[in-house]
């Protein structure tokens, strides 16, 4: 077995850790934010991290309504910007710690007078050092260049600073998280039979909307980095505004398709790619209230009709579907997923 895969499977185990050792952080936070309330989040990453990012913009607006913006770090690094950081949260998100324009962001924000919080899977590390607060991720180390339990750690982190800007979520509910991303791995014997099917694919689309839109990009990476296939990722808007034009019969499409506010859209994207002869391959759970062909369906139900939104815990066993057929697929065509070429597991840019 890969590291890549014994990775994958470590998720539930590390995600628990994360939550539970992490909360009182949280509960700490929330009483500062309480006391000094933040008008703007501004989250600061790169590669897997930057994924990571783009699903807590969404879940942050979502939850608690302060606007979130991704940082272009090239404003601070290259063109030496001096933004305005008052009142602002600055968030930077690295599984090593190491990434140097992550860095120099949350120092130039710290020095401007922002609240500067790190979230990382190494505690001794500069951007750990750097912060005024850390979150830590307790996946342990992480040994596959393709980071995948860093990624779903950074997820429940990122639900724990939610909760620290005020967002209405229960422990209780991050609590059936691990549970969920077992069940999840439960996929496994299925998608290594799927993935054969896919032995030769060249190009694909990965889509998602709102909380899973990150899955596409994080999914597309894996495909790219682990099988050396060409895979953009687009949420489902995106796709009809254009590109949909590349597509053609037999053309690989994997698609979040979860319950709740983007149910609709991506059904009528499905139905449409279907009219098309696309080769879909939809990812769902046991609470889907309508019928799609052929899905990976996790054998949980993920939502509750307490949940606003029905999605909101989903993003984090949905990945893990795309993570297992990443990892066998790159093993069905004789690849290392642990040593991609060209990459190391730290990457420093400025």
């Amino acid at each position: 077995m890969s590291q890549m895969l014994e990775e994958i499977h470590d998720q539930p185990a590390s995600i628990e850790r994360t939550l539970n050792t992490e909360w009182p952080e949280a509960e700490k936070l929330r009483g500062h934010f309480e006391r000094h309330p933040i008008r703007l989040v501004v989250l600061a990453a790169r590669g897997t991290s930057d994924n990571a990012a783009q699903f807590g913009r969404y879940l942050l607006e979502i939850t608690t309504g302060i606007p979130v913006s991704l940082a272009a770090p090239s404003v601070c690094t290259l063109y030496h910007a001096k933004l305005n950081w008052k009142d602002a949260l600055v968030v930077g998100l690295s599984q090593s710690g190491e990434s140097t324009d992550v860095n120099l962001v949350l120092e130039a924000a710290r020095q401007a007078g922002a609240f500067t919080l790190g979230i990382t899977n190494e505690p001794e590390s500069t951007l750990a050092r750097l912060a005024a607060q850390t979150f830590c991720i307790r996946a342990g180390r992480e040994k596959s260049v393709a980071a995948t339990k860093t990624y779903t750690g950074q997820l429940a982190c990122l639900y724990l600073l939610a909760y620290a800007l005020g967002a209405p979520l229960k422990r209780e509910d991050l609590q059936a998280l691990p549970g969920w991303t077992a069940a999840a791995l439960r996929l496994e014997p299925e998608i290594r039979a799927r993935a054969e099917r896919y032995c030769f694919m060249r190009s694909a689309v990965c889509i998602g909307r709102g909380l899973n839109y990150a899955n596409s990009f994080e999914f597309a990476l894996k495909l790219m980095e682990t099988c050396y296939v060409v895979a953009e990722r687009f949420s489902s808007a995106d796709l009809l505004h254009g590109p949909i034009a590349m597509l053609e019969p037999s053309f690989p499409a994997f698609l979040f398709c979860p319950p709740g506010p983007t149910w609709r859209t991506m059904y009528e994207l499905v139905d449409r790619l279907d009219s098309m002869r696309i080769e879909i391959v939809p990812i769902t759970d046991q609470s889907h209230p309508g019928s799609l062909e052929r899905p990976l369906v996790i054998p949980a139900p993920l939502t509750g009709e307490h949940l606003v939104p029905a999605d909101l815990y989903t993003p984090i066993p949905y990945i893990v579907p795309a993570q297992l057929f990443a990892a066998r697929l790159a093993e069905i065509k004789g690849l290392d997923p642990d040593h991609p070429r060209a990459l190391s597991k730290i990457t420093q840019t400025v």
